[in-house]
Formats: C-alpha cells, sequence, structure tokens
C-alpha cells in the first residue's frame, strides 16, 4: 500500500512542514551538484552518522563535522536518491501538516528534530558498530507518523494498492499506521529489510506515539469534525 493523501483538514498554514521539505530537497541539489562518485560518497560520510564513529569502534571520516554528534541532525536532510526523496517527502507532507496543526510550528519543529535524533539513536543502539552512513529523514517522519497514529486514528488515507491492478481505497489511519508499524517491526526481527533503518524506524514511531500522548494530555482532544468517516 501507497498513501496519497489523507482527508483530514488543516486549520493553520503548514509552514514548518513546508519548509522541512523545501530544505531536503536543497541539500539534494547540492548532491546531485557533486555528480556522483567518490565526492557524493565522501559528501553521504561528512554528513551521514556512521554509528560506529560514535561508539568508538571505528574512526570519523577525514573531515567529518566536530562535535561529531551534530551528524545525527544533518544525516535527516541527506537522500541516496529519488526514490527516498520523493518517499520521504510524500510522507512528510501527508501526516506532517496535522501534527503540525495540532502541536503548533515551533513545538512541531522541536518534536520532528527530536523524532530524528531519537530514531539515529535507537539505529544506534541496535548497530553500534556499524560503518556505513545511516541518512534520510524517515526516522523523523516515523515519528511523525507515531503522532498522527495517536491524535488522528479515525482519519482515513486514500492509498494506492498494487494487487493484479492498480486501484486506490480508502484506509483508516490506524490501519494504515498499524500495518506500517507491524512490517518494521517484522523486518527488525526477521532481518528482512537489510540496508534499511528499521530500527530507527521503530525507535522514531514509538517517541511520536509517546509525545503525543504526553502532549494531548496538556490540551483537549481534537474535535470529532477533524474526522470523516
Amino acid at each position: 500500500m501507497f498513501p496519497i493523501r489523507d482527508d483530514n483538514p488543516t486549520r493553520r498554514f503548514s509552514l514548518v512542514t513546508i519548509l522541512l521539505i523545501l530544505a531536503n530537497a536543497l541539500v539534494f541539489l547540492w548532491e546531485l551538484s557533486l555528480g556522483g562518485g567518490e565526492a557524493l560518497d565522501s559528501f553521504y560520510f561528512h554528513f551521514g552518522f556512521v554509528p560506529g564513529v560514535l561508539t568508538g569502534t571505528s574512526a570519523p571520516p577525514s573531515g567529518t563535522l566536530s562535535p561529531y554528534f551534530l551528524t545525527v541532525l544533518t544525516s535527516m536532510f541527506v537522500h541516496g536518491g529519488w526514490a527516498h526523496l520523493l518517499g520521504n517527502m510524500l510522507y512528510l507532507w501527508i501526516f506532517g501538516n496535522n501534527v503540525e496543526d495540532a502541536f503548533g510550528h515551533g513545538k512541531f519543529l522541536l518534536f520532528y528534530l527530536l523524532g530524528g535524533v531519537v530514531a539515529a539513536l535507537v539505529q544506534l543502539l541496535s548497530e553500534p558498530s556499524s560503518t556505513v552512513p545511516t541518512i534520510g529523514a524517515s526516522g523523523a517522519i516515523a515519528a511523525v507518523m507515531g503522532a498522527y497514529f495517536y491524535l488522528y486514528p479515525r482519519a482515513h488515507i486514500q492509498t494506492l494498492v498494487f494487487f493484479i491492478f492498480i486501484t486506490t481505497i480508502r484506509v483508516p489511519a490506524w490501519i494504515f499506521l498499524g500495518l506500517w508499524f507491524v512490517m518494521q517491526l517484522f523486518d527488525l526481527t526477521t532481518g528482512n529489510a537489510e540496508g534499511v533503518a528499521v530500527a530507527a524506524h521503530v525507535g522514531g514511531f514509538l517517541f511520536g506515539l509517546l509525545a503525543a500522548w504526553l502532549l494531548s494530555r496538556r490540551r483537549p482532544r481534537e474535535p470529532e469534525y477533524m474526522y470523516y468517516g
């Protein structure tokens, strides 16, 4: 299943979500300007997050950021190709605008960045000696998805389905996001997703769920008209 859009309206302009998408796009244009090869590999090692470097099991790449922990933040804006970028940005737009609407601009930005940091640290715990750069916004976006799961379970996601023929169906958010999370857990426990930071996805989602629960205790829940049946 591949999400296209949701039917959950927002009440305020999604400024931070749009700026995050723009920032990711600009960094990707920077990557394209490098032309691939060793220059691009060096970019990934320079701005990507290598768990083994932070745990001290491997030496930092030449010319890397200092302090090295900064790469936890920069890695959120680096992507490995068009599909990686566009897929992440689609998920960020579908789920991010509503979570920003619920949290407010400032809290959403802080939440997004913290979600990415937590996701990266969970990935580090799962592979503390890895020398492979971890890149992409998916850990932070997983946090956004976890928050959406808690805040808007009855919203509907218009989903593209590839089964014999291509069609679209409307799926309740709690089902779509719940299945997504179960798939990440399955891949994490079976090791079926080589090259994908599924531990970061799981950690980010759980952080988003917890953060939404904590923040929602300080404000009224969204009114029922926010959901469409």
